[in-house]
């Protein structure tokens, strides 16, 4: 279960945020698939968790958009971390027209549990 934190220029306009917020959980479930937790293509509330900021008045922030993903570390994913953090960045560019982007992948050691 991934969880998504993404900051966003304040100049980015809502449809391209809302654009963003559809296409998301998809891109981030392809970019951290693994043996342990494959992604079925079929999400359900709570797979993926967006959360939407913009910079507070202290923030030093130089892109349009960061995304930040935390999802729970698996050798198979840390093994190409690269690669996914790569591919996502990319498929958010591809998606949303959006070419500021960067992407930071954090594959904490965690745990998860949620109601059914």
């Amino acid at each position: 279960m991934p969880l998504v934190e993404i900051t966003y220029a304040p100049h980015l306009p809502e449809a391209k945020l809302r654009e963003l917020g559809s296409v998301l959980p998809h891109l981030v479930s392809v970019a951290v698939e693994c043996p342990e937790e494959p992604y079925d293509g079929d999400l359900q509330p709570g797979d993926v968790e967006l959360r939407f900021r913009v910079p507070g008045p202290f923030d030093r922030f130089g892109l349009d958009l960061l995304v930040e993903v935390r999802s729970k570390w698996f050798p198979s994913r840390a093994d190409n971390r690269q690669e996914r953090v790569d591919l996502l960045r990319t498929s958010i560019e591809s998606a949303t027209g959006i070419d500021d982007v960067g992407v930071y992948l954090s594959l904490p050691v965690a745990a998860w549990s949620q109601s059914d």
